[in-house]
């Protein structure tokens, strides 16, 4: 059966419909520029789908929590919650078939695009019995798939542009249909723009932002002015789900709910002398002490000690039996066995350490590990000495302890590659190859890895040669630990500097 969803009207007056089976194979790109009409289309979208498929939206403004009342969807604010306690929420409301809005108002950029990365990433790695259809609106996908570095820190926009990679590429056959809706295309990283094949293109007036939106709908450039003559709320579309040529003047219909934040309209200034207003705004301002005082969040951990601490005089307290070394050893031995398996695995070089740590968490779990599963943070320092092909033996000795504390002062998501260079330093083995540091670094670009080796040197932690064959040799300042000289163009590793496979 098909379900067409009305999304509005043409200029002829026709209902504008949207194939929703077919948008769940196909996803949407939704593009204007703000004042467009954009979040209007994607609530009509909402709304008219609601009833037919699961939904979940990512939410920076808060826009859609309005939902909630009128359709039953589930609001869950972000800044109440950890990205563990974001993945859970996601995996339970795929299993659970809930409709879902988070919330991400009041966190900053980097936050924002950590915990829609934990969310996103427990919608996708639900086990197979639960991939059941789910429309995902990313709202401001630009935030979350940006197509250069900003602000943020590299490991948070790896964590977000890899969850939204997910969700546009991959995302199909686990039932995620991705609709991502942007203020400006050229800020939108291209991988994840072009996985879409419906497109809703509203107004627009920057030339890079028309051209681009122009090549999408299969239109010449000279056309691309007619972005600008759009009206709010009125789109061209094109795609499988809407029409199979570009049909212009698409203008979308009404909502039955709305945004908390209604649009500005104007209003006549309140009538008062220059006096006054001088007397209330120059006032002096009140004592610190009068200010109201932001209620903390409430502490859950502080909640269970009391609760703990309230009964226990009905219940013994739990015996907690020594560990000895031997069993510490066995469980260290365990852990570093299932990171070796996680590392293993095809492309794990370049996986986002999110989606890593979950895998690893799960086949921690299998093995009955437990409470003595590592943490996050815990887990970071293991890759990082993983990637370098660090073992317990080599961290413990004493030499190593000042590489340790040099490769600190770098970025955390560095570290593993100064150290697997310190590594092959003080085997005396080749220098890592560009691909080879790309690697550790979990990207794909051998002119980053050029780049964080110049970044690396201009802190005055190494020193770099290279040679009259071109081959690159790297010291390290102080320790005079030197690598043998290496082709920096080396596709392939040789076997003991094949870090990707290597036991912590």
């Amino acid at each position: 059966m098909t379900v067409a969803i009305e999304m509005g009207h043409t200029t002829a007056g026709a209902p504008a419909t949207l194939d929703l089976e077919e948008l769940l194979a196909t996803r949407l790109l939704v593009q204007g520029n703000s004042g467009s009409g954009k979040s209007h289309l994607l609530r009509r979208l909402l709304e008219q789908s609601t009833a037919w498929v699961q939904q979940a939206i990512i939410d920076p403004e808060g826009d859609f929590v309005t939902l909630a009342d009128r359709f039953g969807h589930l609001v869950i604010d972000a800044e109440e919650h950890t990205e563990r306690g974001l993945q859970v929420a996601g995996e339970r409301a795929r299993i659970h078939r809930v409709s879902t809005v988070l919330n991400l108002e009041g966190l900053d950029a980097e936050n924002q695009m950590r915990r829609a990365a934990a969310f996103l990433g427990g919608l996708f790695d639900v086990e197979r019995d639960h991939w059941y259809p789910m429309l995902v609106v990313v709202d401001e996908a630009q935030l979350f798939a940006p197509a250069v570095a900003g602000e943020v820190s590299d490991e948070a926009r790896k964590l977000s542009l890899g969850a939204m990679t997910n969700l546009m590429c991959r995302g199909r056959k686990r039932g995620l249909a991705g609709v991502i809706a942007t203020q400006r295309l050229a800020k939108l990283a291209k991988n994840v723009a072009a996985e879409a094949s419906n497109f809703l293109m509203g107004r627009t007036f920057l030339d890079i932002d028309m051209a681009r939106a122009a090549d999408l709908l299969g239109m010449e450039r000279r056309q691309a002015e007619a972005f600008r003559d759009l009206e709010r709320g009125q789109f061209m579309a094109l795609g499988p789900a809407l029409s199979r040529r570009p049909l212009g003047g698409l203008r979308i219909g009404p909502t039955d709910t709305h945004a908390r934040n209604a649009t500005p309209r104007l209003m006549p200034l309140p009538e008062a002398t220059l006096e006054d207003a001088r007397a209330v705004i120059l006032a002096a301002p009140p004592p610190e002490a009068g200010r109201p005082q932001r209620r903390p969040a409430p502490d859950l951990l502080e909640q269970l000690r009391a609760a703990k601490s309230a009964v226990s005089n009905t219940r013994p307290e739990p015996i907690e039996l020594p560990v000895s070394d031997d069993e510490l050893a066995e469980r260290r031995e365990q852990v570093d066995r299932i990171l070796s398996a996680v590392l293993a695995e095809p492309d794990a070089g370049f996986r986002a350490i999110g989606v890593l740590y979950q895998e690893f968490v799960v086949r921690c779990r299998i093995e009955g590990l437990g409470s003595a599963v590592p943490d996050l943070n815990d887990f970071r320092r293991m890759l990082t000495r993983a990637r370098a092909g660090l073992g317990s033996d080599l961290v413990e000795d004493d030499a190593w302890q000042d590489v340790s504390v040099r490769a600190s002062i770098l970025p955390e998501d560095m570290q593993g590659v100064f150290m697997m260079i310190a590594r092959a330093a003080k085997e005396g083995w080749p220098c890592p190859s560009d691909a080879a540091i790309a690697r550790a670094y979990g990207s794909h670009s051998l002119r980053r890895a050029q780049r964080l080796l110049t970044y690396i040197e201009d802190q005055g932690l190494i020193v770099c040669q290279l040679d009259g064959a071109g081959r690159r040799t790297v010291t390290l300042v102080e320790l005079a630990w030197a690598t043998a000289p290496g082709d920096p163009n080396a596709e392939e590793l040789p076997a003991q500097q094949d870090c990707s496979s290597a036991s912590p």
